[in-house]
């Protein structure tokens, strides 16, 4: 016998290490695991960006209040950023998730709104918007916890 096999306590056949069978149920199990895990992880990057458009609604609608106080209208107010009625979010140059309007009814009324794009239209909550009054609403009335 060889001083290897007589030092561990195995034969000289006995080899150390996984089967085939063995790795298989090792990925079969992390397939699992990344079929749950996947979905839940795309539906919180979809909240958090949503978060951040409503931000954004909140600070333009606070802008817009701000117009509404020096001129007492709203049909003139435009975006800093691009001296516009449109622009996208989030602001910082990355890919666009929302494309966020001002629309001015009258002097005395606006709604603000984000629209979803690419991925982001997956999102259950949809468009959403604000007004001048604070009333917040998605398009879709049916999903939950959307503000």
């Amino acid at each position: 016998m060889s001083k290897l096999s007589s030092m561990n306590g195995r034969g000289p056949r006995e080899v150390m290490g996984f089967t085939l069978i063995e790795l298989m149920i090792v990925v079969a199990v992390i397939a699992v695991l990344a079929s749950i895990a996947y979905p839940s992880y795309t539906a919180q990057v979809r909240k958090s960006k949503r978060a951040a458009a409503k931000a954004e609604l909140v600070e333009y609608a606070q802008r817009a209040e701000r117009q509404h106080t020096l001129n007492n209208s709203y049909t003139n107010f435009k975006f800093v950023e691009n001296s516009g009625t449109t622009i996208a979010s989030p602001r910082d140059g990355s890919k666009p998730m929302y494309q966020v309007t001002f629309a001015s009814a009258n002097a005395n009324a606006f709604t603000i709104t984000a629209v979803p794009q690419g991925d982001q239209a997956k999102d259950p909550c949809g468009t959403i918007s604000v007004n001048q009054a604070g009333v917040k609403t998605p398009a879709n009335t049916s999903a939950l916890d959307c503000w």
